[in-house]
């Protein structure tokens, strides 16, 4: 059956994009993006109506779909056009991805739980978005594609990881939570910026609250 994107949820798009406005995303390409894509479907039924409030929800596999803010900040952040090469770690509900698609950036995205997986491959190619997604250990990137001019990261790390700034084209950035899992407190929301084979910037932009990192699946 064909999903339905109808007034309603376009009109409730629209709120939402006034309100993350309001919140200092100054991307209009950014919120032109999110008021295309339709967050509904990445929901299950019963958060339907809540769909275009700022919130996270849980998806399948204990995990949960950004709220709406998070996801354009991370997109704004990584500060890529369209045509750049980007590596998505944790395609989750595949709603990020889907946004970066829809900025116009040819997207690899890698999620460790299967039934995520499968999932957001059905839903994008049903909604006409061309990612390539694999399954497997993000924790590692996709070192045969790198490098990359932009590296998102939708979970928490206790770390940067090398394997991932190390995929960074020359002037790459990678956009992580690093601290403790789930703890808006000590998680905090960190660009790195790629200046030389050995050199990196980091600036840090403000606290966030991500599902952990998971590493040491034997999957790549």
């Amino acid at each position: 059956m064909k999903r339905e994107d109808n007034y309603r949820h376009k009109g409730l798009r629209k709120q939402l994009v006034k309100e993350l406005r309001s919140q200092k995303i100054c991307s209009e390409k950014i919120l032109a993006a999110i008021a295309k894509v339709p967050r509904h479907f990445f929901l299950d039924s019963t958060f339907e109506q809540f769909a275009y409030t700022n919130k996270a929800f849980p998806i399948p596999a204990g995990q949960t779909i950004s709220q709406p803010q998070t996801v354009a900040q991370q997109s704004e952040l990584l500060n890529c056009s369209p045509g750049d090469k980007v590596l998505e770690i944790g395609t989750g509900s595949g709603y990020q991805c889907a946004v970066l698609c829809e900025l116009g950036m040819k997207v690899y995205s890698i999620e460790r739980q299967k039934e995520l997986h499968n999932m957001a491959v059905s839903l994008l190619a049903e909604m006409g978005y061309e990612p390539t997604l694999y399954y497997g250990d993000g924790y590692k990137g996709k070192e045969v594609f790198a490098p990359y001019k932009g590296i998102i990261v939708t979970c928490g790390a206790p770390e940067a990881p090398s394997s991932l700034l190390g995929q960074l084209t020359i002037g790459g950035r990678l956009v992580i939570p690093v601290g403790d899992s789930g703890d808006g407190k000590k998680q905090r929301m960190l660009t790195y910026d790629r200046i030389s084979e050995t050199e990196f910037t980091k600036q840090d932009h403000g606290s966030a609250a991500f599902v952990p990192m998971l590493v040491s699946k034997s999957r790549g």
